[in-house]
């Protein structure tokens, strides 16, 4: 089955975009973080073309940082993003660039900031001491920051429902918000990364976003609409600690974590297509043991940014203390 829609504007002949498509379907984002266990946030003012963190990179880094950079994405979870403030885009020649590092494992959260001259100064900062998260490469800063993905030129979904939230929580928390290149999952537009918290949000409009901010300055976690902990070790992991996030009101940024999952064996006749893990998950002093499945879509949608799109979800079982 497929949803049909008219685009945001009411305008029929005129498909919508994918995050609108997924909210049409009933689509949630618990479970869908991408993994960031670390960061390299780069300014870089002006206008994004798609390639914009390819091109920042190759301009800041010879050959042989690149690969070191791409092992430890693949390998560490070092996310590199661009960065800007919101509003006018505008390059200001000479300007000084701010750039930022830190890591989101729980128990060992860092941010620090540095200024450059040139990208090309980028190339004697130590990846390995960001990815090992022993840090000492800027000045520390007291977070958190909060990264809101407008990246239009990868999905205008982005853009349109980015913007609005980057805009709002640069008003309210003025120097804390930034606009940032793709964080993956358009179709959870807006999507808002708090750093170094290590927690990715979707879906959200301006008034949403700042609950979201509020909970973080407070050293908490707001488990609405949240995507889940980018340094957990899987989406059903994420998709568990928001689960014990939602059934005990744990909020403190270490409150829920994995620690432990395993398969459930299929029973002869099961849905077809559907996948099933437990859980471990330390839920404050307690731990619980979370049932997880993940089934098809049951119906599509075609937008005009992803063409057909049929987000598979997950949800709870059951939810025991151990």
């Amino acid at each position: 089955m497929t949803v049909q829609a008219a685009d945001e504007e009411g305008r029929s002949g005129t498909l919508p975009g994918c995050a609108v498509v997924a909210r049409l379907l009933g689509a949630h984002p618990a479970g869908t973080a991408a993994d960031m266990r670390c960061w390299l946030l780069i300014e870089q003012p002006g206008p994004w073309p798609a390639d914009a963190l390819e091109t920042v990179l190759a301009e800041a880094f010879p050959p042989g940082h690149r690969a070191l950079l791409e092992e430890l994405r693949s390998t560490r979870g070092l996310r590199p993003l661009l960065i800007r403030r919101p509003g006018k885009h505008q390059r200001r020649p000479g300007a000084p660039r701010t750039v930022f590092v830190g890591g989101g494992e729980p128990g060992n959260r860092w941010l620090e900031r540095l200024e450059i001259g040139d990208l090309g100064e980028l190339a004697a900062l130590d990846l390995r001491a960001v990815a090992d998260g022993r840090g000492g490469v800027g000045e520390p800063v007291d977070g958190p920051l909060f990264l809101v993905c407008t990246h239009g030129t990868k999905d205008v979904c982005c853009a349109v429902l980015g913007r609005p939230v980057a805009s709002s929580l640069s008003a309210n928390h003025p120097g804390r918000a930034w606009e940032t290149s793709h964080v993956g999952g358009d179709r959870w537009a807006g999507n808002l990364l708090v750093v170094p918290d290590g927690y990715l949000h979707g879906q959200l409009n301006p008034a949403e976003a700042g609950l979201v901010a509020k909970a973080a300055l407070r050293g908490q976690v707001e488990p609405e609409q949240l995507r889940g902990r980018t340094s957990a070790p899987s989406a059903w992991a994420q998709f568990a600690e928001i689960a014990v996030r939602r059934h005990t009101d744990l909020r403190g940024l270490d409150d829920a974590i994995a620690v432990r999952e395993e398969p459930l064996p299929e029973p002869d006749g099961h849905e077809p297509g559907a996948e099933a893990r437990i859980v471990t998950v330390r839920g404050g002093e307690e731990h619980f043991v979370v049932t997880v499945r993940r089934r098809p879509a049951p119906c599509g949608g075609t937008s005009r940014c992803a063409g057909l799109i049929a987000p598979p979800g997950y949800v709870t079982e059951s939810i025991v203390r151990a």
